[in-house]
């Protein structure tokens, strides 16, 4: 699906393509049928013309009944092409539209969210294999639009072969001799209205097609702006309440002002091109229908060589010809319009096998040497010789650990200024890194599961959500329950079904503390041997933080922890005992692994800290009592 043209077929040649074919076979069966139905309406149309031209004539009896009679089946052929032939053929193709266009996000769905990560990965552009701007955009809208497009331009196409086959065959059959033109013999007056078409056709279609070339960069300008306007409107109403509290909205007007003026101003262009277009096409068309289709046949109609009905029913089949062969002409805007969609599904495409193997994506742009390997469990994870780095290939290294070591069950806090690097060395072991070396050796068999400190819900049932990044199918609803009241969420077990809750996905019911509470349920309900927390607890108060760790502590105790926190010190449980045995300290761009130094306990340090007597009001009273005595 790299190109343009492997975009076009590859639905044909899936395992779909029984459906392809079929409905594409009952698309071209209905065109024939309708092209054929165009030379029945010029007979119909000519017919008609003739009994009215020839009203009058004495020879001509029942003039008002050949009138109607004639009327009557034109009206039936209008009624068979337009609204039977045309309704028919409609239906089918927006059937074909809607099972190419289903297909074809199924796989891009597929490739974008498969175990490589490609959605992720995709969004970082590297040295000449820029970052595709709004996805979104790209597979909902642009693939719409591009499989509509290109069934209309398919049908366009079979539509001119059929009408050459009918309407030029009838042309043909009809045709007679033209004074001039006698050495043609009785094909005259066909090579002269096939003449007349040649010329008048591929001219203007070259001139269409100059047009097209402006609408089809226009169009792609247009797309950009609005994605880029669209994805302005999306954050921003996703941190609504952040500029409501830092009083933004003057700030955000402006953003908005200037994205819209992108938009604005490849309009204003579009329409001056659009406009001019549009006139073209209307001359076009009139000096299609009321001279050129006239013109090839009124040389054999004045000298006698076609009477009035063969003159107007072979004028009436040049005109349908012209007609059909112009449909380039008539949907160049439409062409347009899907270039400019193939093109950007086409980079979406790119940017998706591009990424398939992410350190060679990566390379182009700066040293991505990372290895991931596996080991027996008892080890548990192990960090070797690791530097990260930003891009660039000479880049230096901002972060480096020699040989870091984290055995089973073993909880480890890390800790350094921001910036120093924390996260990023979280994200490095985890494969979501760019740049850099090492070498990360995993707990063979072991799952691991990352805590982000900002929770983002999809549109699923709560049960759903728990059950992530598994399936709710994995897990008894008695189990999720029990995960949810374990981590301080029993008030909802009830809405385990439930999408929303009083008209609200969960993503807006919950509160930050309680989607870190939800990430908890999460790990208690599937107990990972491999846990990263990245100031996963930064939305609780100090009794949360000790309740989300006692509930891991309790439910997944041989668990592997790494966790970031903004404390200087590790929270501790309710009895005093610590939760973590080690702590990574950062610092100087190099990460060192210690055992972490227990601290005092609460009351040990609130009695040594209180403030003391002299110690004369203490020692030196007593001799005086016994002096007393």
């Amino acid at each position: 699906m790299r190109s343009f043209w492997g975009l076009m077929r590859v639905y044909w040649f899936s395992d779909r393509w029984r459906e392809a074919w079929t409905l594409t076979l009952v698309i071209a069966l209905i065109i024939a049928l309708s092209s054929k139905a165009d030379v029945w309406f010029t007979v119909a149309g000519a017919e008609l013309a003739a009994s009215i031209a020839f009203f009058h004539d004495a020879a001509n009896t029942t003039p008002l009944k050949a009138i109607l009679t004639n009327a009557g089946w034109l009206v039936l052929l209008v009624v068979l092409k337009d609204l039977v032939i045309a309704g028919i053929r409609n239906l089918v193709s927006k059937t074909l539209h809607r099972k190419w266009r289903g297909w074809l996000d199924s796989r891009f769905n597929e490739a974008l969210l498969d175990s490589n990560h490609s959605h992720f990965h995709a969004q970082h552009g590297s040295s000449g294999n820029a970052a595709p701007d709004n996805i979104d955009q790209r597979v909902q809208e642009s693939i719409k639009a591009m499989t509509g497009g290109a069934i209309g331009l398919a049908s366009g196409v079979l539509g001119v072969f059929a009408s050459f086959y009918f309407l030029g065959g009838e042309l043909l059959k009809n045709s007679v001799e033209v004074k001039g033109l006698e050495f043609l013999g009785s094909y005259g007056s066909a090579v002269l209205a096939l003449l007349a078409i040649a010329v008048y056709v591929p001219f203007n279609t070259w001139i269409a097609l100059k047009l097209g070339r402006m609408l089809e960069w226009l169009n792609v300008r247009m797309q950009q702006a609005e994605g880029n306007y669209r994805s302005e409107l999306i954050t921003f109403l996703r941190r609504s309440f952040h500029v409501a509290a830092s009083q933004g909205e003057n700030v955000q007007k402006t953003v908005h002002s200037q994205r819209y003026a992108d938009i604005d101003r490849t309009w204003a262009r579009l329409n001056i091109v659009n406009t001019g277009y549009t006139s073209f096409e209307l001359i076009y068309n009139f000096i299609g229908a009321k001279i050129v289709a006239f013109g090839p046949g009124l040389v054999p109609f004045i000298h006698n060589g076609l009477d009035l009905k063969g003159y107007l029913t072979a004028s009436g089949q040049v005109d349908k010809l012209i007609s059909n062969c112009s449909w380039f002409i008539h949907v160049m805007p439409e062409i347009a319009t899907l270039r400019a969609n193939s093109q950007r599904v086409i980079e979406l495409a790119q940017a998706i096998e591009n990424v398939q193997h992410p350190q060679e994506f990566y390379q182009q742009t700066g040293r991505s040497e990372f290895r991931y390997d596996h080991q027996n469990p008892v080890f548990g994870l192990t960090i070797q010789k690791l530097e990260l780095a930003h891009q660039g290939e000479d880049a230096t290294p901002f972060l480096s650990a020699a040989n870091l070591r984290f055995r089973r069950g073993e909880w480890t806090f890390l800790k350094g200024e921001s910036g120093c690097g924390k996260t990023s060395l979280i994200k490095a072991i985890n494969g979501l890194w760019p740049y850099g070396r090492g070498t990360i050796v995993f707990p063979e068999g072991v799952r691991s599961f990352y805590a982000a400190q900002e929770v983002k819900l999809q549109q699923v049932s709560l049960k759903q959500l728990v059950c992530l990044p598994g399936s709710e199918h994995d897990y008894a609803d008695v189990q999720v329950a029990s995960a949810l009241h374990k981590a301080g969420l029993g008030d909802f077990i009830e809405h385990l079904a439930d999408e929303s809750r009083e008209g609200k996905i969960w993503d807006q019911v919950l509160s930050g503390g309680q989607k870190q509470k939800l990430v908890v349920a999460r790990i208690v309900l599937q107990q990972p041997g491999l846990l990263f927390l990245d100031e996963a607890t930064g939305a609780l108060d100090p009794e949360g933080r000790i309740a989300f760790h006692q509930a891991i502590k309790d439910n997944c105790p041989d668990a592997t922890v790494i966790s970031i926190m903004h404390e200087a010190t590790p929270p501790r449980s309710l009895a005093g005992t610590e939760f973590y045995h080690s702590v990574v300290a950062i610092a100087d761009g190099v990460a060192t692994k210690k055992p972490l130094v227990p601290s005092l306990p609460v009351e040990l340090t609130t009695i040594l800290t209180q403030p003391t007597r002299p110690a004369e009001d203490k020692w030196l009273r007593f001799p005086r009592r016994l002096k007393q005595r």
